[in-house]
């Protein structure tokens, strides 16, 4: 009986070693986001010490992320990633060590919170960039698949879940100590993967050197990062998706994050269960979503069924303004969730199909830069938004744009065209080959 289709990345060693390690390092992300809070409350902290402990998380990934872009393309990915976990268990450990003997400030989890946002930065450029070297082309859907399906579940879900069961039984100093201990696993999982690098892929790339370029040694950040600057800007299929991506977390993020509790207090008179329900129904639909996806070929239209996925996927979201149903919202942020991490893995898997692999990192980044850098902004502005305008139509508004961008973007960037000169559906499996060296 052949492999389920979502299951075949974990035929290989390093793949397994990977996502365990991965597995284990977001269930702790999803701890740490409960038992940071509740370390602050219990050191006599208030919503704006909360605030600015959780904003320094922020700092430190927007800040970073492009120099992890770079690193990503400059050292070992494999080091790289060891060197993430590695901090991060320090800070954790340091962070837990003070609570446990009573001498923790706030400023300390403050400083915590900052360098896991730098690491990060640094961590998911390199996976993503790693991903390539370690399993063949026609694996990268599934394996985009799996850790979109895995990421709502233990960030979302069990992390915080279990967190909030040990900060209730124990304290929360033995939950960010639970956290350490998830980062002392997920570093010593990780040393397990092999001291060698897999050989560049050559399949499913629009350049096909191979040559990482002894210049990049030499060659400055600057320069670094507007080389991947200017790929970026002469690929229009990179370029507009990310354009839309820009446009959709501006007009999206807020009224979800922010109007959405107020949608559910007035128009359903709801609490706050009914609205973390709501998000997590969303959660298990970006879950299924990517879990659907992985189980099937990349799609040959692979470029629109990403584009209408996210454009009609909003669509939905601009009757939540109206809707007086519980059962309508749960629907319209199920389907919301689903499509949207449909796009995220087909999204996931052209960037390291299409995109050279000595550019992966750098462009990679620049994905996490334009999305996580409008967040807050998005944020910022719903509250105001609200004071003037009606949630109804600040919710038609938000489903309403991103389907004519996604029109828009398809139509200026060719995609339908670009998709059938680069065809991805039926690559050949080749063989790889290993280099010494890390």
């Amino acid at each position: 009986m052949p492999t389920p289709k979502a299951l075949r990345p974990f035929a290989h060693r390093e793949y397994r070693v990977l996502i365990a390690a991965l597995a284990i390092s977001i269930f702790g992300s999803g701890m740490w986001a409960v038992a940071m809070v509740y370390q602050v409350i219990h050191l006599g902290g208030g919503p704006l010490e909360l605030s600015l402990v959780a904003a320094a998380g922020s700092v430190g990934l927007v800040a970073f992320v492009l120099a992890g872009g770079i690193a990503a393309d400059r050292i070992p990915q494999r080091r790289l990633i060891i060197a993430v976990e590695g901090a991060n268990l320090a800070v954790i450990a340091a962070v837990s060590g003070l609570a446990m003997t009573g001498l923790l400030q706030l400023w300390h989890v403050a400083a915590g919170s900052f360098v896991l946002g730098v690491g990060a930065a640094f961590f998911f450029p390199a996976y993503s960039a790693i991903l390539p070297r370690i399993l063949p082309a026609q694996d990268l859907l599934a394996a985009n698949g799996m850790e979109g399906s895995m990421r709502p579940v233990l960030q979302q879900a069990a992390g915080p879940a279990v967190a909030g069961m040990v900060v209730a039984a124990l304290s929360p100093s033995h939950a960010v100590t639970a956290v350490a201990v998830c980062h002392l696993l997920a570093f010593i999982v990780l040393n397990f993967l092999g001291q060698h690098a897999l050989a560049a892929p050559v399949n499913g790339t629009e350049d096909g050197s191979l040559a990482a370029g002894a210049e990049r040694g030499k060659s400055s950040f600057r320069q670094d990062l507007r080389e991947g600057v200017i790929y970026t800007l002469r690929t229009p299929w990179l370029l507009w998706t990310l354009v839309w991506a820009c446009i959709s977390v501006l007009f999206l993020i807020g009224p979800i994050e922010v109007l959405l509790p107020f949608v559910v207090r007035d128009q359903l008179a709801g609490d706050s269960r009914m609205f973390g329900f709501l998000l997590a129904v969303m959660g298990v639909g970006a879950a299924l979503g990517s879990l659907l996806t992985a189980s099937f070929r990349l799609p040959r239209r692979y470029l629109t069924v990403m584009m209408v996925s996210w454009g009609a996927g909003s669509l939905p979201l601009a009757a939540v303004g109206v809707m007086d149903s519980f059962w309508a919202i749960a629907a319209a942020l199920f389907i919301f969730g689903a499509t949207g991490s449909v796009g995220m893995v087909i999204w996931g898997t052209l960037l390291q199909r299409r995109v050279p692999p000595h550019l992966l990192g750098r462009v990679s980044s620049l994905d996490f830069f334009v999305s996580l850098a409008l967040m807050p902004v998005s944020m910022a502005l719903a509250g105001p938004a609200a004071e003037v305008l009606p949630l109804w139509l600040i919710f038609l508004v938000a489903g309403g744009v991103c389907p004519v961008m996604a029109v828009i973007a398809m139509a200026v960037a060719r995609m339908p065209a670009d998709e059938l000169a680069h065809p991805l559906d039926r690559e050949p499996e080749l063989e790889r080959t290993t280099t010494a060296g890390d």
